[in-house]
């Protein structure tokens, strides 16, 4: 039926304020979510503001390419 490129693709967001490369930090983790977006009408890249339960607050969470 209907051939090519779909319309929905998967993308992984990324905290955009989390550092975590010091090692005296306790935790040593970077907040990802997993969504789906429409490719037509969404040709940007994705910034949400979510949860981050590294910086313990809500955070936003952008576009990371894979």
């Amino acid at each position: 039926m209907a051939g090519g490129k779909e319309n929905r693709v998967r993308v992984i967001l990324k905290c955009t304020s989390c550092v975590r490369t010091s090692v005296n930090k306790k935790s040593t983790g970077i907040s990802r979510y997993i969504t789906k977006k429409n490719r037509h009408n969404t040709p940007s890249q994705l910034e949400l503001r979510k949860f981050c339960p590294y910086c313990y607050k809500h955070t936003i969470h952008g576009e990371i390419k894979k």
